[in-house]
């Protein structure tokens, strides 16, 4: 009997088919900071962000680059039996910084035999044209790819979330980018302050325009210690509820072309840090219902996508 056709196009199998083994993501954590925390656009940071950036604070502990990725996949290859991987600087914002300090934490990463390629996060406002030229060269030889913390095509949602950059921003870093021929991933926000599902819509439609390709969708949750605990618990800001997120997370899937690879479909909070929503905790159970969700409605990445040719008109007025 031949296997149903995938829902939606996922890393671990995009990885496969490029590699034609399971390859597995290491995070790194290079010590790097953000200019929305240092002062230079704010010190506050973003309402919902973790002060330690979403990293595992390796590099607090004097933990190098290299001792990083070799723990990482000594770990992976024992626990998943897999013998390459990517190496992830997820932690703050990866190429805030100048070229001679950055260039040698990624070559650093790119020692271990068993890293076949880097992913880059960062903000869309703090990529200088000498890195991008550093990463095209690096991408010649190894899988590279940016990602670009967008969360929300709206300009009164950046704001409000005080993300220090507007969506242009984005826009301009994916041009520049793929001018370099740089795989560029999108993160996105589902749940955040004041959006309905139709401004998440538009969102994906936007991305999907700009021809990103891949896509981190992480419904919000609300951490120990940051503004968006103080929204919660005044009752400004409300999480989504396990359907809520469902249900919006299928609409931006089918938005997006049926090409793109998607990086993340749920999000995966910290326990110890987790103030709400709770269902967040159990992510296999997530994962579970939304592949039940995406079965009895019948959804598929891309069915509602429209083509880019159509929309970049619309977005660049």
């Amino acid at each position: 009997m031949n296997k149903p056709a995938p829902r939606y196009r996922s890393l671990s199998s995009w990885l496969k088919e490029r590699f034609g083994e399971p390859v597995r993501k290491i995070t790194v954590d290079a010590g790097l900071g953000c200019p929305n925390r240092d002062g230079t656009i704010s010190r506050w940071g973003c309402i919902y962000c973790n002060p330690r950036g979403s990293g595992t604070g390796a590099s607090d502990h004097g933990v190098s680059v290299r001792e990083q990725v070799d723990r990482g996949a000594r770990f992976l290859s024992e626990r998943f039996h897999c013998r390459k991987f990517i190496a992830y600087f997820q932690s703050f914002t990866n190429t805030y910084g100048d070229l001679s300090d950055l260039a040698p934490l990624w070559a650093e990463a790119l020692e271990h035999p068993g890293v076949v390629g880097l992913a880059i996060g960062t903000r869309p406002d703090c990529v200088a044209d000498d890195v991008l030229d550093h990463l095209a060269g690096l991408s010649s030889e190894r899988l590279v790819w940016v990602e670009y913390g967008l969360q929300s095509a709206h300009a009164e949602t950046l704001e409000l979330i005080n993300r220090g950059h507007g969506p242009e921003a984005f826009f301009d870093a994916v041009r520049r980018t793929h001018a370099r021929k740089i795989p560029v991933v999108a993160h996105l926000i589902l749940g955040l302050p004041g959006e309905s599902v139709v401004h998440m819509k538009a969102t994906a439609s936007a991305v999907a325009a700009a021809g990103v390709e891949g896509v981190k969708l992480h419904p919000l949750y609300v951490i120990r210690g940051t503004p968006l605990e103080g929204m919660y618990k005044s009752g400004q800001y409300k999480p989504f509820t396990e359907q809520e997120a469902i249900d919006a997370t299928l609409a931006v899937l089918e938005r997006l072309s049926s090409e793109t690879v998607i990086h993340r479909l749920t999000s995966d909070p910290h326990p110890e840090e987790l103030v709400a929503p709770d269902w967040m905790l159990d992510k296999r159970r997530v994962r579970a219902h939304l592949a039940m969700a995406m079965e009895n409605r019948d959804v598929r990445q891309g069915s509602l996508w429209c083509n880019r040719d159509e929309i970049l008109p619309r977005l660049q007025k």
